[in-house]
This record gives C-alpha cells, structure tokens and sequence, in this order.
C-alpha cells in the first residue's frame, strides 16, 4: 500500500465464504481470492472465540496478506451506568484480547448513548473509562488501537466532535469514520458533498495531526435514514450516498488506510468501491 492508498474489504465475512473451510480463517482466504485485502471480524454479538481459533486466524492472515481488524459487540456503552459499566467493558476487552491474538490491530466499538444528556456532560465519564481501557491494554502489552465509532443516530454518543475529543485525549485512541452515519445522522441529507466530505476530513486532519489521515479506517456503505438518523444500510445502488464524491475528497486530501463495506452486498459493493477508487487514482495520475 502506498502512502496514499486504501486496502478494502468487508465488515463480517463476505457473502459468499464457503462453508469448508469456513469461519473467520475461510473468511480471510475468501476475502484475499476476492482481491479484498482487509477483514474486520464481526464479532457483534458476543466474543466467544478459543485462543486456538485466534491463533488460525492470525496465521491464514499472515499467509494470505490481509489485514485484521474487529466490530466488537454492540452491546457497549461508556455511559453506563456504574453497575452495567463492567458489562461494557469486559465485551470491549475482550474484544481487544482475544483480536490481538488473532492479529487485529484495531478494535471497531460503538461508543453507546448520551441518554438524553448534553454531550458536554457525557464525554468526561467516556473519557475516564476510555483512557483506563488502554491502561489496562499496554500493562498487559496488548498494543491495540481502539476505535470508537462515529454513530447514525443523533442520540447516541458518537459525532464526529464525539470521536476526535476522544482519540484527541487518549494515546491508543482513534476514529472508525463511518461516513454513512455521518451522512444520516443530521436526518436531512446532508453531509453528502464533495464540500461536506472535505470539511469531515480536514476536521480530522485539524484535529489529530496529517498523519491520521495517512491512517484512515473507515465503514462504508448506502443508508436508508430519516428525521432521527440511520434506519437500515442499503446498497449504494439503492442509496443516494454520494461515494465517488467522498473518495474524490480522499484523494485530493492524500489520504491512506482501510476502506470497510458494510453493505448487504458486502463483496460485491466493496469491490465496487475498490474499483471506483483504483479509477479515481488514475484519473489522477493522468492529470498529473
């Protein structure tokens, strides 16, 4: 990959993996044969996976060249209240534990709900046990990024402002871009120009350095949205989700890292992209 380029993928196992061999270790050799250099281990509902398992995911990854990251369960939220934060955190720790050893690098998490609270009031909490969550990672010498994610709906913890505060504060901490959230959550269409896509990723870059840029992981797909944000992911045939305006502000921006699609035709549209990606490049190198 070069400085200013994406590796692309799939957010859970393709589609089409074959059962046999199947699992996450047949996800990564399906993915590699699809020409998607990148996997993030769907593990949504629950992290329940044996150390041998991590260790054949690790070593087909390593075989294959394919990056790993990992969604951790939805099921977490940083504003908990104090007797379900535990619950929380050990989804999010063992998330991280168990991806190290299957070698991801970054662990994709839903940072949870205001609760009807000004964001103002929620992120100090969010903060605190953050910052601890890595602590407790580099004392165990688990070198893991964490990456909250930016969020759909206006209610939930989770704006763009949300996630850079958080990665600003804590080392170890940074963004999961879904930039369809970020297109459905003001529930007015906006978000959703080669204008509005620029302001994103300069947002970024203003506020953790040109070298998160160079660093990007990001969730993509169309999105079905109303007044109050995110409804369904849909196809980007099926959606009004401007992507080739959002990978044209990628590009112009020099931007690098990890292209995640989560469309119900999760392969298929992110090859999709991958292709209106490569064209976009060359287009670029023609003009140069």
């Amino acid at each position: 990959m070069s400085a200013t380029d994406f590796i692309f993928g799939t957010v859970g196992s393709p589609i089409s993996t074959p059962k046999k061999p199947g699992g996450s270790a047949g996800a990564v050799a399906h993915s590699a044969d699809l020409g998607l250099n990148a996997l993030e281990l769907g593990w949504v509902h629950s992290v329940r996976v044996k150390e041998t398992t991590c260790e054949k995911i690790n070593t087909a990854a390593a075989e294959h060249r394919v990056t790993l990251s990992v969604h951790a369960p939805y099921f977490i939220n940083l504003n908990a209240k104090d007797d379900e934060w535990p619950k929380s955190r050990k989804r999010l720790m063992d998330a991280a534990h168990y991806g190290n050893l299957a070698g991801a690098t970054d662990i994709i998490f839903h940072p949870g709900s205001y609760f009807g609270s000004p964001a103002a009031d929620v992120l100090p909490l969010a903060l605190q046990r953050l910052r601890a969550c890595v602590q407790e990672l580099r004392a165990a010498g688990n070198p893991v990024t964490l990456r909250p994610e930016t969020m759909g709906k206006s209610a939930m913890l989770g704006s763009l402002d949300d996630t850079l505060q958080l990665a600003q504060e804590i080392p170890g901490v940074a963004p999961c871009i879904d930039i369809s959230h970020l297109h459905a959550r003001p529930g007015d269409g906006s978000v959703n120009t080669y204008a509005e896509f620029d302001v994103v990723i300069k947002s970024i870059g203003a506020a953790l350095g040109e070298q998160a840029l160079r660093q990007l992981h990001i969730h993509i797909s169309g999105i079905d949205y109303g007044p109050k944000g995110e409804k369904r992911h849909l196809p980007f045939e099926d959606a009004d989700l401007r992507y080739r305006d959002f990978l044209r502000a990628l590009a112009d921006n020099a931007c690098a890292g990890r292209l995640l699609c989560e469309s119900p035709i999760m392969e298929e549209d992110a090859l999709l992209i991958k292709s209106a990606w490569n064209k976009i490049q060359t287009e670029g190198q023609r003009d140069n």
